[in-house]
This record gives C-alpha cells, structure tokens and sequence, in this order.
C-alpha cells in the first residue's frame, strides 16, 4: 500500500509506502565530518534551563495529547523526538488567529504563501534522521521556525535558510526570543545550500525540487542523512527520500513515503 501525507495543505491521508535503497552516484565532493570535541551540555540540557516544561499549562497538555494521540500512535518511537516535540510551544510558531489550532496534525498558514508543516511530519522526518547530539544539521525552508527548534533539542548546531527573507528574519527573532541559541538563520537560495558550514550529519528540506540538488549531497558528511521531497507539482504529490552517504561517499536512497509539499524556488546552482 501507499502512504501520502500532504503538506502544505488542509488535508491528510495516510497509508504506508517504502521501497528498497538504491544506489546513486558518489558525489562530486568528497567531505570530513568532525565531531565537536566540546564538553558543554547536550542540546536538551541548554534548552530545558531556558524553558521549562509546566504541566498545568494549557498549552503543554494539548502538546502532550498531540505526541501521544497523533505522533506516537502513528509509529514514531524515538524516545529524544518525542520529547523535542513535547517541549517546543508549537504555538509560538503559528500566526495569532491559529494559535487555537496549533496542536492540530495539518499544516496552517504563517503567511507569504507558506505553511508550518503538520506535527506528523515534522517527527517522522526528524526521527528518519536519526539525529545525535553532537551532529550539526542543515534545515532548508525555515518557515516560522518550528522544525529548526525542534532539531537544536537534538543536535548541536543548526543552519536554518529561507528564500523568503521576511519569514527568515521573523525566524530569527523568535528563536532568539524563545532561547534557542543553538540555531541560525539566513535568508538564501536552498539550492545552494551552506557551503561555508558543511559538511552537515543532517540536512532536512521542507520544499519540493524535481530533482535533488548537487550542492546538497556535496554538503553531506561521510555518515549523514538528507530527507528531502521531490517531484513536480502534480495531483499525485512527491516522493519523500531518506539519502545517506557512506564513509566511501556512495550514495543511497529509499523512497518512504507520498507526500506533498510547496514547491522548492530559486534557482539551482551550477
């Protein structure tokens, strides 16, 4: 059977879909990841001193039902995403009029034509991932800024970028107001990626290519993950891809699930 999951829009329908890793072609740039050899606090342990989790808050138990009812039923068991997704105040992330509405699993508008992706979502390609605490992670299509604050409860840094500059700045902001100090956002092009921060153990895409760009397997570590949608804009949606490269820099791909979302603009790099 086959699973879509539509991002992007009010509606979701969700069946199953894997299929067998295939193999690409190395890329062109072969990269080194170091990890950081700095004895400072995990990413869980910086956030929780900044904020902390209130069970009398309304806000946390519709959290709390949210993981339990509409992530954890659906299949997601990593212990860490359940908790990042349990912590991050989904509705600090959401425009005002839809802070009723935050907890629920669709996407909802954070204007200039985009959406912050369904709770669903954001856990299963979080937990694909598999990200560790000493990764550093690449997060294209920041949004509000939601999935990049739930990545830094997870790793220890994250580049987060934007085409659309006013959504990035606002980004900025509110994850520096929220004390997430592990992150950092910049308004630019997807396709290029970050090439000045590679390599990345992570990099997550929130927009729909019809092919993955170069610059974004150049920038994976030997080891890392890149989940990523790709497709044209069609009825049918996307195929969500799980892309890891080995220490030898051969690539592997799955197709894990049908899924739907805006598509990816700017233009591809050289």
């Amino acid at each position: 059977m086959r699973s879509t999951f539509v991002v992007g829009c009010a509606s979701c329908v969700a069946l199953v879909a894997c299929s067998e890793p295939s193999r690409l072609p190395s890329a062109e740039a072969t990269v080194t990841a170091t990890a950081p050899t700095s004895t400072a606090a995990t990413p869980l342990d910086r956030v929780d001193r900044t904020t902390s989790i209130d069970r009398s808050d309304p806000t946390q138990v519709a959290r709390d039902q949210m993981v339990a009812h509409d992530i954890a039923a659906r299949g997601v068991t990593d212990a860490r995403v359940l908790a990042a997704m349990r912590a991050v105040p989904r509705h600090r992330f959401v425009l005002p009029e839809m802070e009723e509405r935050a907890h629920d699993d669709r996407p909802l508008p954070i204007g200039h034509r985009q959406t912050i992706s369904q709770p669903f979502i954001v856990a299963f390609m979080t937990e694909s991932v598999r990200p560790r605490p000493t990764d550093r992670a690449l997060d294209i299509g920041t949004g509000s800024g939601y999935h990049a604050a739930v990545l830094s409860r997870l790793v220890a840094r994250v580049d987060s970028m934007d085409i659309v500059c006013p959504l990035a700045d606002q980004a900025k902001a509110r994850l520096a107001d929220l004390g997430y100090d592990n992150v950092e956002v910049t308004c630019g092009n997807g396709w290029a990626g970050k090439p000045e921060r590679a390599p990345f153990d992570v990099i997550i895409v929130a927009a729909a290519p019809e092919v993955v760009p170069q610059a974004l397997l150049d920038q994976l570590a030997p080891g890392g993950r890149l989940i990523i949608p790709v497709g044209p804009q069609t009825f049918e949606g996307q195929e969500l891809k799980l892309i890891e490269k080995a220490t030898d820099g051969t690539l592997t791909e799955r197709v894990i699930l049908a899924v739907r979302f805006v598509p990816m603009t700017g233009r591809p790099t050289e």
